[in-house]
């Protein structure tokens, strides 16, 4: 990923959450890959006077979002954030196409492989031969410079979002935690991230 950035596409479009600003960034206007900022309200401003943003950055989860799986909180943290921003009236979600901590959708499904055999979340990234974490938020930090945005309130249990977006010049002013109700089928997933990978939960 860089963190070179253009707006390749922009609209509103009306959703359950009211009337949603999508802006849809590329790498360049040639990439595939694209990742998008929905919008409610201003969130452009001044660097140090304004009020900082209320800010969701949040990676693609294909399960989660499209099957309603029951292996991870994505699907809940999401809507919690979309909700969160359409109350307050101002606030972005930053949206990044980064399945499965950053290993793709292919590999996502093959770590569930290893967990349905009793590996952990984070176990199963390492038996592929991949980081406990592969994400990164130098696009996101990139975007919301591009929409305005210096300072946040940003609404995340994962302390590297925190440290990602201030190492890409935005301020992270308060973090909120998103609280989900485990089930029978993501206890532990949630346990490990909070054990092995540090998120408040």
């Amino acid at each position: 990923m860089s963190s070179n950035i253009v707006r390749y596409a922009e609209a509103e479009t009306p959703t359950e959450y009211g009337v949603i600003h999508v802006v849809v960034y590329r790498a360049s206007a040639e990439a595939i890959v694209e990742h998008i900022a929905l919008l409610v309200g201003d969130v452009g401003g001044s660097a140090t006077d304004d009020p900082p943003v209320l800010v969701r950055v949040h990676s693609e989860c294909w399960t989660g979002e499209v099957m309603r799986s029951l292996k991870c909180d994505c699907r809940d943290q999401l809507d919690q954030a979309m909700r969160a921003i359409a109350a307050a009236g101002r606030g972005v979600v930053v949206y990044l196409r980064q399945e499965g901590r950053g290993i793709g959708l292919g590999n996502k499904v093959r770590a569930y492989a290893l967990q349905q055999n009793g590996v952990d979340t984070v176990d199963a990234n390492r038996l592929l031969g991949f980081a406990d974490d592969a994400r990164r938020y130098d696009v996101a930090a990139a975007i919301l410079r591009d929409l305005g945005v210096h300072r946040a309130r940003l609404m995340t249990n994962n302390p590297l979002k925190v440290q990602g977006l201030s190492a890409g010049g935005i301020e992270v002013a308060e973090r909120i935690a998103l609280k989900s109700e485990p089930n029978a089928h993501n206890a532990e997933y949630l346990a490990a991230k909070a054990k092995k990978m540090g998120h408040s939960l």
